[in-house]
């Protein structure tokens, strides 16, 4: 007798006792035992048998039909082959129309009427029997999220861990993880400046000791879905559904919307992030038909601006190469333009002053209105959670609340932080803000590149160079104001009464 062999397991199975050893050697048994000749062997690893789409299962069913020589098809139990009735038939029948003979070494069935009744009842538990196991898994899994508690493997940043009085699977938690829960946080915390690509940040972090699970590095697409990840916020997916979870938040919100802000913008102003970012990148654009400008570095040691439409064909723009000294040159110009008079200077410090004052008066009472806001956010995204579990409200309406809620608690959070400037800390900004102000263009000749970045995005919107010279500017608000339209010769009117870093 020639016979095929077929083995099967699940991960789950896999530690249950019926690993692809204890059932090889129980068939290699059976076989010897009869003294039949054994052909070919095949396994499916980690397979689920509600399926009969497994690799090894469908190469085998192709050699029964292509080899007349087989007899036998040999397994250990029959739900190796599957745990659904219909593939289960659909298999039998192909067998027979091939006439080999199922053999399972743990279950004797004569090949006789009785024995296929016999046969089709354990398919038919073996199918209740999975259908059962999944409904329990899953009814365990939601049960775990309605509770609070986190049913995987804990993401980078912590740990799974099990509470000294568990008595059930259910009271399993993650806890932040001392060495990558702190680096997880700083990701975010530089990420949510601004200042730092993704390239740059992945060798940071590595820098700074953050690794994966395996102790490998932490790669920039991994990193990417880090920051992304609401986990991280104390919140725990199920379903597409995201429900709050009772682990501790390594960021706070307000922190993790920042960087899906700081995410949008990279993403919409399509700046690629490069090892080597010159500092005027992502300002400075075609005066002509208004893309953006990058760099090359030709013969090594000379950088040029470039415009991508023209490059990439998308334009029909005929602007010249630009020196990057001569626009670097142009641009500390105009920050030597940027000036704020003495008598300007304390005119903004006292109307500040008082602004703050009043400011710091209202501070209790707003920040008991906001803290009053978030109570109730919280109240009604528990009377959504009950709604959705009692299956009172569809899945996609729930999703739509749910992200209303997350949406309104962001905001009411930002408010009740900015509610908390404290007024030393408020002078202080305002001292260094105006002392920089004093002097714009000693500020920022002795500002290094990536500071020279910051101070670019902070007040230019867009620089647009036609033949090789600064052709106009766009300033960012409050500095479009206080320096008028088109101007760079200098404040001479104080039109913006309450400055941007306190609204």
């Amino acid at each position: 007798m020639n016979v095929l062999t077929y083995l099967r397991v699940s991960s789950q199975e896999q530690t249950e006792g019926y690993s692809l050893s204890a059932q090889r050697q129980a068939l290699a048994r059976h076989i010897a035992e009869h003294d039949w000749k054994h052909i070919d062997e095949f396994q499916d690893r980690g397979a689920s048998a509600r399926t009969a789409d497994r690799p090894q299962l469908q190469q085998l069913l192709e050699r029964i039909r292509g080899d007349s020589s087989i007899n036998v098809l040999l397994v250990h139990k029959f739900d190796r082959l599957c745990r659904n009735i219909e593939d289960y038939a659909a298999i039998r029948m192909e067998l027979r129309k091939y006439k080999v003979q199922l053999i399972s070494v743990t279950e004797a069935v004569e090949e006789n009427a009785s024995g296929r009744l016999v046969e089709n009842l354990m398919m038919v538990l073996a199918e209740h029997y999975s259908s059962n196991l999944s409904h329990e898994v899953k009814k365990g899994m939601r049960q775990k999220v309605d509770e609070g508690g986190w049913p995987y493997l804990a993401p980078l940043g912590y740990k799974n861990v099990r509470l000294e009085s568990a008595t059930r699977r259910g009271d399993a938690r993650i806890v932040p993880d001392d060495v990558q829960g702190p680096l997880i946080l700083q990701a975010f915390e530089l990420y949510a400046t601004g200042q730092w690509p993704l390239n740059l940040l992945v060798e940071e972090v590595e820098r700074r000791g953050l690794r994966n699970k395996r102790g490998g590095l932490v790669g920039r697409s991994k990193l990417a879905v880090i920051l992304k990840d609401r986990a991280y916020i104390g919140m725990v997916p199920y379903n597409d559904v995201w429900y709050d979870g009772k682990h501790e938040p390594l960021v706070s919100r307000e922190l993790f919307d920042r960087v899906q802000e700081v995410i949008a913008t990279h993403r919409n102003t399509g700046e690629r992030q490069r090892r080597h970012t010159h500092h005027l990148r992502g300002s400075v654009f075609c005066g002509e038909c208004g893309a953006r400008l990058s760099t090359m570095l030709a013969k090594g040691k000379w950088t040029y601006f470039f415009c991508l439409g023209a490059h990439n064909k998308k334009t029909d723009c005929a602007q010249p190469y630009t020196p990057a000294d001569s626009l670097e040159k142009a641009i500390e110009e105009i920050y030597k333009k940027i000036h704020l008079p003495t008598d300007v200077r304390e005119d903004i410090r006292r109307e500040l002053e008082t602004e703050i004052v009043r400011r710091e008066s209202d501070r209790g009472q707003a920040a008991k209105a906001w803290s009053k806001r978030l109570k109730e956010l919280v109240a009604e995204r528990e009377r959504l959670l009950k709604a959705y579990l009692a299956d009172a409200m569809p899945l996609d309406l729930f999703k739509k609340e749910q992200a209303r809620i997350d949406r309104e608690t962001g905001e009411a959070e930002g408010h009740l932080a900015k509610t908390g400037l404290k007024l030393d800390a408020a002078r202080e900004a305002i001292d260094i803000c105006l002392t920089l102000l004093e002097n714009c263009g000693r500020a920022y000749g002795r500002a290094k590149p990536l500071n020279r970045k910051r101070w670019n995005r902070t007040v230019f919107k867009a620089i647009y160079v036609t033949d090789r010279r600064i052709s106009k500017i766009e300033f960012n608000e409050p500095f479009g104001t206080l320096l008028g339209p088109g101007s760079s010769k200098g404040m001479s009117s104080l039109s913006s009464r309450v400055p941007f870093w306190l609204r």
